[in-house]
C-alpha cells in the first residue's frame, strides 16, 4: 500500500515560490503604462510642432491682407484663396509662375544630373582600383566639411570670369556635384551591387559602361532615389547661390522671388497674400516628390538579390 502524501511547510513553501507575485505584476503594469504614455505624448508633441507651421501655412493662405494683419490666420473665416491665387498668377504678367518653372529646371534638372554623376563616382569608387584612390575619396569627403556658403563667392568670381553670371547656367553648373551625394553612393554600391552580377555580365560581353548602366545604376537605384531627393530639397531651398549670381528677376527660383517680395511687405501690405499663397504652392513639388519615390526604397530591401 501506498502511503498518502502528507503536506508539510517546507511544501506549501516550495508550491508558493512557483507563483507568480502579484504585487510585482501590479507594479509592472503602472510603470509600462507610464512609459508608453511618455513616448506617445512625446511623439504627438513632435507632430505637432511639425505639422503647425504647415497648417498656418494652408489657413493663413486663405486669407486677403487684413486678415493676415489682424491676426485671423487659423481661421477660415473671410475664405479668399481663389482670389489669392488670381493675384498671384496675374501680378506682373504671371513672374510666380516663371520662377516656378525655374526652380522646377534648377531642382528637377541639377538633382536628376547630380544624382547620376554622385552614383556613377560612387561605383567607380566601389568597384575598381587606380592608384590614389583612397587619398581622392579622402578629398571628397574633405568637400563634405566645407559650406555650400562659403563656395559661393569663389563660384562667382569664376563664373565672372567666362561670363556665366546672370544665367541659368551659373546656378545649374555648381548643385551638378555633390561631395556627399558620392559618399552616399559608394555606400549604397557596396551594400547592393554584388561583384558576382558584374563578373557574370563581363563574361556575356558587356562592356564597363553597358555594366554599369544595365546592371549597376538599377541595383543600386535606392542610392540613386535617395542622393536625388537629397539634391533636389537643396536646390528648391538654396538661396544664397542664385543670391549672389542672378540678377535678371526672369531668372529667379521660387525661394529668391519669394524674399524679394517678403522685403516689400513692410512698404506695401498687399504683398503679404502673395508671399504666403505663393509659399503654400511652393511645398506642393516636395510634397509630390518624397510621396511618389518613396516606394524606390522598400524595394532596395530586395536591390542586390541575386537570381
Amino acid at each position: 500500500m501506498t502511503s498518502p502524501t502528507v503536506a508539510g511547510p517546507n511544501t506549501a513553501v516550495r508550491a508558493g515560490a512557483g507563483s507568480p507575485s502579484r504585487t510585482g505584476t501590479g507594479r509592472r503594469a503602472p510603470s509600462r503604462w507610464l512609459s508608453r504614455t511618455a513616448v506617445n505624448g512625446t511623439l504627438l508633441l513632435s507632430v505637432l510642432y511639425t505639422l503647425f507651421p504647415l497648417v498656418w501655412l494652408v489657413t493663413a493662405a486663405t486669407k486677403d491682407s487684413g486678415g493676415l494683419l489682424s491676426g485671423e490666420a487659423f481661421s477660415f473665416k473671410g475664405f479668399d484663396l481663389g482670389h489669392n491665387l488670381s493675384q498671384l498668377a496675374a501680378y506682373n504678367d504671371g513672374v510666380y509662375f516663371r520662377w516656378y518653372l525655374n526652380s522646377l529646371l534648377y531642382a528637377g534638372g541639377g538633382a536628376a544630373v547630380c544624382a547620376l554623376v554622385s552614383v556613377a563616382a560612387g561605383y567607380a569608387f566601389d568597384k575598381y582600383a587606380f592608384p590614389g584612390k583612397e587619398k581622392l575619396f579622402g578629398v571628397v569627403l574633405l568637400g563634405v566639411l566645407v559650406p555650400t556658403t562659403a563656395l559661393a563667392l569663389p563660384m562667382y568670381l569664376l563664373a565672372s570670369k567666362v561670363g556665366l553670371v546672370n544665367t541659368y547656367w551659373s546656378v545649374l553648373i555648381p548643385v551638378l556635384v555633390n561631395p556627399f551625394g558620392v559618399y552616399l553612393s559608394r555606400v549604397f554600391s557596396a551594400s547592393y551591387i554584388p561583384g558576382e552580377a558584374l563578373e557574370a555580365a563581363r563574361i556575356d560581353g558587356a562592356g564597363e559602361l553597358r555594366t554599369f548602366w544595365s546592371i549597376g545604376l538599377r541595383m543600386v537605384m535606392p542610392g540613386f532615389v535617395t542622393v536625388f531627393l537629397f539634391q533636389f530639397t537643396a536646390i528648391w531651398n538654396n538661396f544664397f547661390l542664385p543670391l549672389v549670381m542672378l540678377s535678371d528677376q526672369k531668372l529667379f527660383p521660387l525661394s529668391l522671388g519669394l524674399y524679394a517680395w517678403n522685403s516689400n511687405t513692410h512698404a506695401e501690405p498687399g504683398y503679404y497674400p502673395l508671399v504666403v499663397t505663393g509659399s503654400l504652392l511652393a511645398v506642393v513639388p516636395l510634397v509630390v516628390a518624397f510621396v511618389s519615390l518613396q516606394r524606390h526604397w522598400k524595394a532596395g530591401l530586395a536591390a542586390g538579390s541575386l537570381k
